[in-house]
């Protein structure tokens, strides 16, 4: 498949603040017939009061963005080949963090013993390419915020995140495929 080897990860992962060019790298991914779940958060807040739903209840957005990443997990145990996950389950301990709030003892656990066997690759802060929309709403100094924590969350679960060079969408494809055969 794609010419990646039979002992591939099944799940690899791409963490990092917003506006550092995840979706677009999966998208690329995508495109080259890798399987790739996107991120969970970004749908929730395009659903009808999702962005209430992440000002007025940060405990009830991260709620709702583990169970679409647990639904999303399960998707990907049923495929024969790997899948790149755009975020997963200690970006959300890095997001209660971030707000302030405990992590809630199943996604605690989810972040323990679910876990990712491909390469966590972190899309570190760019700033030549933030830019802010209708649902990343932070300003740069809130991105840094959010890519110290919830890089902070993956190096506490035991994993090693792997910078992402700040080069094209194409050349990171080319870096993530060269890191999954």
């Amino acid at each position: 498949m794609n010419g990646l080897a039979a002992s591939t990860p099944r799940r690899a992962v791409i963490t990092g603040g917003p506006g550092t060019g995840k979706s677009t790298l999966l998208e690329a991914l995508a495109r080259r017939g890798i399987a790739t779940e996107p991120e969970v958060a970004r749908a929730i807040l395009r659903e009808a009061g999702g962005m209430a739903l992440r000002a007025d209840d940060p405990s009830g957005f991260a709620r709702a963005m583990f169970d679409a990443e647990l639904a999303a997990w399960r998707v990907a145990e049923g495929r024969p080949g790997p899948t790149v996950f755009d975020r997963g389950f200690p970006d959300i301990a890095g997001f209660l963090r971030l707000e302030g709030l405990p992590v809630p003892d199943d996604i605690d656990r989810a972040c323990r013993e679910l876990r990712y066997d491909g390469p966590v690759f972190r899309a570190p802060p760019w700033q030549a390419i933030y830019r802010p929309d209708e649902e990343r709403i932070q300003d740069w100094e809130a991105a840094l915020a959010s890519d110290a924590a919830v890089t902070g969350a993956w190096r506490d679960y035991g994993y090693e995140p792997v910078d992402l060079p700040l080069v094209s969408a194409e050349e990171r494809v080319d870096f993530v495929l060269e890191r999954l055969a």
